[in-house]
């Protein structure tokens, strides 16, 4: 991005963005957020799964909280995976094939946790908390491949 700084007094040195286009602004602001939103992914599935982990041996940590936090990381997952969509489809950015595949396997992976909660009932916590981690695992690995590009 082409930033100059520009001193308005002594004070004042902010930023001022030179010709730069509308898209490449969307395109380094979704960029941005795909980058940041993948902590949210890798730290709120590896706390909701290391809570529900604690939850099976715990009572006390056996709250409807603990499934909110839950359900919130796990779409947390369907959104990251848009907004790289996004950039790939969008902005024809290229990723690394397995950045992608990772980004897939996560979603695939909550849709099993998901369809297995009825069956697996009596251990609904063990389910969820080394699920919470498999997630969090692929976010890693997710970034790891896309750093490496």
């Amino acid at each position: 991005m082409d930033t100059a700084y520009r001193a308005h007094g002594r004070r004042d040195r902010r930023p001022v963005v030179e010709h730069l286009h509308p898209s490449s602004a969307l395109l380094a602001s979704l960029r941005q957020i795909h980058e940041g939103w993948a902590w949210v992914v890798i730290i709120g599935n590896g706390l909701a799964g290391s809570w529900a982990l604690g939850a099976h041996k715990l009572e006390a940590l056996r709250t409807r909280s603990l499934w909110w936090f839950t359900v919130f990381t796990q779409l947390s997952v369907f959104v990251q995976v848009f907004l790289g969509v996004g950039l790939v489809a969008g902005q024809h950015i290229e990723a690394p094939q397995f950045h992608m595949f990772y980004g897939f396997v996560a979603i695939i992976a909550v849709g099993i946790l998901y369809s297995y909660r009825q069956q697996l009932r009596h251990k609904l916590y063990l389910l969820y908390g080394f699920g919470g981690l498999f997630v969090m695992g692929l976010g890693i690995r997710a970034v790891l491949v896309g750093a490496r590009a």
